[in-house]
């Protein structure tokens, strides 16, 4: 039984990668092949992919969630916007010196009021009087990860951004898909790769550490996903025909195996708070594109699960041995799963 102190590890801060490279494409990939690793360039996936694979990627799109504003006291806050529940409607942190009461007024970004609503948890509920979408994308800032330690500017709103993103809602990016430019698209596409999407939201809580010792005790953040019929449709005929359903990145992978618990891959939108954990047997996923993680991490503990915890403490050996680039704009792995259930049918699941 695996406990907390089993995912820490020492990370060097200059293995923090704080930019992107001037080119999606130009990062490092680290294959981990069973107990083989492979250093190897993130353009060399083309070669480490089959005609009929199917790549499963998050179309999420990063909000600028970001705000600084005042109180009608003149206390200052800041805002970071966790979900968008509707139109005109948010739920926020909220860090102040006194926290907000329902009801009263805040100004954000010197630009529009909203209104606190009730608490829900550690968030509060914040009613905007026009569309939240045009008003954060006019007025919001990027929320760039705790750890990257410049002020986000017009590289990183599009860098910060997948090519593919699609469906306005996250405030974390899915970043193992920030390595694919068109170029590398169309290469797999050319190749006979085939594509799926899933959306989910990418929260706050994804750059939380765990802090329960016992990992059972972890209460896991929960976000909001969207499988459409299509890709269940593309992942039964990838399965079918024996090819590998390719998660990009653990929020893929979460949406994926979140929509598989009743042993079947079912179309729909739901909260998950799915935590996976070594001992946990893949249902959907057998590969899994994604970048290094945090310690203390949920999606270290993830990873361990699908490679295998010894695999994945001696990847991450090597990789900082090797100087490789951490966290968001880092490099990536290419893992496969070692714990993956059985299956009743194929062309079933």
């Amino acid at each position: 039984m695996y406990s907390l102190s089993d995912f820490d590890f020492n990370l060097p801060p200059e293995r923090i990668a704080q930019f992107p490279l001037p080119d999606r494409s130009a990062s490092r990939l680290l294959h981990l092949d069973g107990d083989q690793l492979v250093d190897r360039q993130f353009a060399d996936i083309v070669d480490q992919l089959q005609a009929g694979d199917l790549l499963v990627m998050n179309d999420t799109r990063v909000l600028k969630a970001r705000f600084f504003g005042v109180k009608e006291s003149g206390g200052k806050i800041e805002a970071l916007v966790e979900r968008v529940l509707d139109s005109r409607t948010v739920l926020a942190q909220v860090r102040a010196s006194k926290s907000p009461p329902p009801g009263c007024k805040i100004r954000l970004a010197d630009a529009f009021d909203v209104t606190v609503g009730a608490r829900a948890g550690e968030f509060f509920t914040l009613h905007f009087d026009a569309d939240v979408f045009e008003l954060i994308e006019a007025h919001g800032r990027l929320p760039l990860p705790p750890y990257i330690e410049h002020t986000a500017d017009s590289f990183d709103e599009t860098r910060y951004q997948t090519v593919f993103n699609k469906v306005p809602g996250a405030v974390a990016a899915p970043t193992a898909g920030l390595h694919f430019d068109q170029a590398l698209l169309a290469k797999l596409a050319a190749k006979g790769v085939q594509f799926a999407y899933v959306t989910l939201h990418v929260g706050a809580g994804t750059f939380q550490p765990v802090r329960a010792e016992v990992l059972a005790e972890h209460k896991m953040h929960t976000e909001w996903y969207t499988l459409p019929q299509a890709t269940v449709d593309a992942v039964r005929a990838a399965r079918a025909a024996g090819r590998d359903v390719v998660a990009v990145g653990t929020t893929s992978l979460r949406a994926l195996e979140s929509a598989s618990q009743s042993g079947e891959l079912v179309a729909g939108s739901a909260d998950t708070a799915l935590f996976i954990t070594p001992g946990y047997l893949f249902k959907t996923v057998t590969r899994l594109i994604t970048n290094f993680h945090l310690p203390k991490s949920t999606l270290l503990m993830l990873v361990s699960a699908f490679a295998g915890y010894a695999q994945i403490r001696a990847a991450y050996a090597h990789a900082i041995a090797n100087e490789y680039r951490f966290f968001s704009y880092g490099d990536a792995m290419l893992l496969t799963t070692q714990a993956r259930a059985p299956q009743k049918n194929s062309s079933n699941n």
